[in-house]
């Protein structure tokens, strides 16, 4: 794993991934129309009906782009068209690849805020991320008393006013990059998840309804995408090796 001020490069022509790598991808979401065509040729029919749905315009754009380039990247490792993909999706609307011959242990997960995504990958590994535009939110206090744990409130409330904004969204990007990680939804007990949340303190997920050697099972990394933005990388298991690559290929 790398430090949380790791360089996002840009992506080779014959980008690899191995079976002990993470990828994770950062796009914009807002596209020239040329290129939100060529994305929008893509999509599933289901997709497309979906984009369709969206009141603002800005937000149809932004889930066609975000669709087609998560197409875009998985057809890259699979060697197939975009417009080829199937998706399936659990009940709580993860979304999985169809099996394909000979790549069916592909993972991934994806997560966007305010027109910037992500798209995690690996083989074999349950995967999840999240991600964050920091922002003011006038319920913080009353979210951390009702969804945290207890070890994660006492920490909390033990920092200094102006660490309390950063560690809030860092504690849940943390428990939700965990949750998505295992196709679990924010109906569940988050406050049954303990994580690592002070400042300059590595990204931890510490127990699970107080099962530390469950919450050993995973690595969390702490991501920094943008200025302004935070994300958390959960892998299922360790000793794996991350890069970071823009899309498109700079």
């Amino acid at each position: 794993m790398i430090d949380r001020d790791h360089w996002w490069s840009p992506a080779p022509t014959d980008v690899t991934l191995l079976h002990n790598d993470v990828h994770v991808w950062r796009a914009s979401l807002d596209q020239q129309a040329e290129q939100l065509k060529w994305l929008a040729q893509t999509l599933a029919a289901d997709e497309s009906l979906r984009a369709e749905g969206f009141y603002f315009e800005r937000d149809k754009k932004r889930f066609i782009a975000g669709r087609g380039i998560l197409r875009t990247i998985l057809g890259r490792y699979l060697g197939i068209e975009p417009d080829q993909l199937q998706f399936f999706y659990s009940p709580r609307g993860k979304p999985t690849l169809a099996k394909t011959p000979g790549e069916s242990t592909l993972r991934f997960n994806l997560a966007h805020s305010q027109g910037l995504a992500l798209y995690a990958i690996t083989y074999e590994r349950e995967i999840g991320v999240d991600l964050e535009r920091i922002r003011h939110i006038a319920e913080a206090e009353q979210i951390v008393d009702h969804y945290f744990s207890a070890g994660e409130k006492a920490v909390f409330h033990a920092l200094a006013e102006h660490e309390k904004h950063g560690a809030f969204f860092t504690c849940w990007t943390r428990k939700e990059a965990y949750l998505k990680a295992c196709g679990k939804g924010l109906t569940e007990a988050l406050n049954q998840i303990d994580v690592s949340l002070a400042p300059g303190e590595p990204a931890r997920l510490l127990s699970i309804e107080g099962n530390v050697l469950e919450a050993a099972r995973w690595s969390l990394q702490e991501l920094r995408p943008a200025f302004g933005f935070v994300a958390t990388l959960a892998v299922e298991g360790h000793n794996w090796n991350l890069a970071c690559w823009h899309w498109p290929t700079e």
